[in-house]
């Protein structure tokens, strides 16, 4: 199942949500312009490499691909990278319902800091569970379900309009925030430490989905959001 909208008005017109979005679709139809050896090259340059970032916190650099930017600075540039359609699909989907909102509670420079630290310590969360891993983690969910784990604890009761496919039939209804995105939660976590079983297939080598990502965004964003005036009526817009 899959939202399309929430029963959520705003107070402010969302800038930096929507530049979020742009930014992201423009990053990705650049990727397109690359060969697939350079997409490659392109990824283990500006995504997080596990084995890469630890060997850059540990002193010990490990001599993959020349790294352009410092590596512990991929941790905001993967935020904008996608490995496919569906990929930034779905994070740009996830990130209009429930974006807005949330920058609607914290104002924008706020929810900029808020969105990019998410991704930061989502990043390191998967890191931390696959620190020998030569493969790129890239994308914005970590970041996007930050501002999942804000929404969760702000908006539990607003509907959220969801599809759920029916053998080759959409059925849409309208699902509470609190068990839409609990759902979500849950499924995450029970992924993330699913992987912790064979020790040689975690993050992102378990199916090419960084679970630790998504969870730790998740559970950050729902720390952070109070913390940065969620519940703040007079938060700045």
């Amino acid at each position: 199942m899959f939202p399309i909208d929430d029963d959520n008005p705003t107070r402010i017109t969302p800038y930096v949500t929507y530049g979020l979005i742009a930014l992201n679709i423009l990053i990705f139809i650049y990727e397109l312009t690359f060969s697939e050896q350079g997409l490659t090259n392109f990824f283990y340059q500006w995504a997080v490499v596990p084995a890469q970032l630890t060997g850059a916190i540990t002193g010990n650099p490990l001599p993959i691909l020349p790294v352009e930017p410092p590596e512990v600075l991929t941790l905001i540039t993967s935020q904008f990278l996608h490995g496919g359609f569906a990929h930034v699909a779905g994070n740009m989907l996830f990130l209009w319902i429930f974006g807005n909102n949330v920058e609607d509670q914290l104002g924008h420079l706020k929810f900029l800091l808020f969105y990019l630290a998410c991704g930061l310590l989502a990043g390191l969360t998967q890191w931390f569970f696959s620190q020998g891993s030569q493969i790129p983690s890239l994308g914005a969910s970590g970041a996007v379900a930050g501002v999942m784990g804000a929404y969760i604890i702000r908006f539990p009761n607003v509907s959220v309009k969801t599809v759920i496919p029916i053998g080759i039939f959409p059925f849409v209804t309208k699902i509470p925030a609190y068990f839409y995105l609990g759902i979500w939660f849950f499924q995450q976590a029970l992924y993330s430490f699913a992987t912790l079983a064979p020790r040689t297939n975690v993050g992102m080598e378990s199916g090419g989905v960084a679970y630790w990502a998504h969870a730790g965004g998740f559970v950050f964003g729902a720390l952070l959001g109070p913390l940065l005036g969620l519940f703040s009526q007079n938060s700045e817009a």
